[in-house]
């Protein structure tokens, strides 16, 4: 069997490393454009920071890939003929393939202000993307952000690391309001702002204003507010890259339409990752997944499928994890940015605005649904435990102290998060917490 893939990430590399181990004696290619290796595209921001180099963004040796007979194609895939089986490239002769994988990620949405074909305007969504903004960005004093969510905060970050003045703009009410409750934003904007960032909210960009050379020199929002601005970050959002496979013909919405076995209308061809779209999510569920973890995840899933053993997707209960600055965030179940009906949701804050909890729950059995956590690092195991048997609220809040994972002499706020929440729903019984020994196991 000849397995070819399009694309060298998360979800192509994973898909490439387990399709080996489970067929030993298959011959598989792995086709990218964009690098010769894979690279970890969240280690990205940290090689701007210099905190890496770039050998510590690739995963794997150079080695790796010739030991384990990864066959890698650095080129531009073109076109996909699904009736005789063969990919094109831009250069080289055609592969032929007994099936197929496109792994091809996301392309930057295009915005539909003027101005965005300036030099010093980008996105940020690969390594190309890096490399261009470490060469615009040098000996500059300001910059504009423009959108919000995780890549808005890592531009932010990056180019605040070089002294430079960042306006970042957001034009919701709140910060990143489609997926967090009010409280979470409001604290990620306070903490943004201590740190030297002038994040407006409210504020749509109108258009980016270049000068003679044709090169970025300011903006201009819908209210008519001109801000000086050398380089322009895009952060306002990313969508499936689906050029080849409409080139092939293949069934595409808003990504490429996959069953549950993540094969898409043309036989032997499947998708995964930030590419796909499930046809038919389950319930709760959304139809393009464009986390790291999840693209993981999907290679990992449909590896199998290829290799001989049919397997469905399932991935099992959310997650996600970011960094904002120096504080972390994590969640994990199920936490709208608004409120459900026979949901409660119980939020302490740490009066020093550095720490939050918020834990969902349903009303009727009292069964946990969800957690975000801002500063308070929490085991995943644990919580997926929780999540998965149903645990009452009353039991979760008893046996918080199992979840923490802060080091052994850091704060800890479980106290205080039971006093709290006894405040807010004085009806709701919290059993007894477990004794913590000097190593700070649970004891019983």
């Amino acid at each position: 069997m000849h397995l070819v893939i399009i694309g060298n990430g998360i979800t192509g590399v994973t898909a490439a490393i387990t399709a080996r181990r489970l067929a030993p004696a298959a011959r598989i290619t792995l086709v990218s454009a964009e690098s010769a290796h894979h690279y970890s595209r969240p280690a990205l921001m940290y090689l701007y920071l210099g905190h890496l180099r770039y050998a510590d963004v690739k995963p794997y040796e150079d080695w790796f890939w010739a030991e384990n007979r990864l066959e890698l194609v650095h080129a531009e895939a073109t076109g996909v003929d699904t009736a005789a089986r063969t990919v094109q490239l831009a250069t080289g002769p055609a592969l032929a393939y007994d099936k197929l994988l496109l792994a091809t990620g996301s392309v930057m949405r295009q915005p539909t202000w003027p101005g965005p074909q300036l030099a010093g305007v980008q996105g940020f969504i690969g390594l190309p993307d890096l490399e261009r903004m470490s060469r615009d960005t040098q000996r500059i004093g300001r910059a504009v952000v423009v959108g919000g969510g995780l890549i808005g905060v890592e531009l932010a970050e990056m180019l605040h690391s070089r002294g430079i003045h960042v306006t970042w703009l957001v034009r919701e009410a709140r910060y990143w309001q489609s997926v967090l409750p009010p409280a979470e934003s409001a604290l990620l904007a306070a903490h943004i702002r201590r740190h030297g960032i002038d994040f407006q909210e409210n504020t749509e960009l109108g258009e980016v204003l270049g000068d003679a050379r044709g090169r970025v020199r300011a903006v201009r929002t819908t209210t008519g507010q001109e801000l000086p601005a050398e380089w322009v970050g895009v952060a306002t959002g990313v969508q499936p890259n689906l050029t080849l496979a409409r080139a092939a013909g293949l069934a595409t919405d808003r990504g490429i339409l996959v069953d549950a076995l993540l094969e898409t209308s043309a036989p032997g061809v499947y998708a995964a990752g930030d590419c796909a779209q499930h046809r038919q999510p389950p319930p709760g569920e959304v139809a393009v997944e464009q986390l790291w973890y999840t693209g993981r995840m999907q290679g990992e899933t449909v590896a199998h499928t290829l290799c001989g053993h049919p397997t469905v997707y399932r991935r099992g209960q959310w997650f996600n994890s970011a960094k904002f600055f120096n504080l972390e965030y994590q969640t994990y179940g199920r936490v709208p940015a608004q409120p459900v009906a026979g949901i409660a949701s119980f939020c302490w804050q740490h009066p020093n605005g550095k720490h939050l909890l918020r834990l969902n729950f349903e009303e009727s059995d009292q069964a946990v649904t969800g957690v975000n956590a801002l500063g308070l690092r929490q085991r995943q195991d644990v919580w997926e435990g929780w999540l998965r048997e149903k645990t009452p609220i009353g039991n979760v809040l008893a046996q918080l102290a199992a979840a923490n994972f802060d080091p052994e002499f850091a704060r800890q706020h479980e106290p205080a998060i039971r006093r709290e929440f006894t405040r807010q729903f004085p009806t709701i019984a919290v059993g007894k917490p477990r004794r913590r020994g000097l190593l700070g196991l649970q004891l019983g």
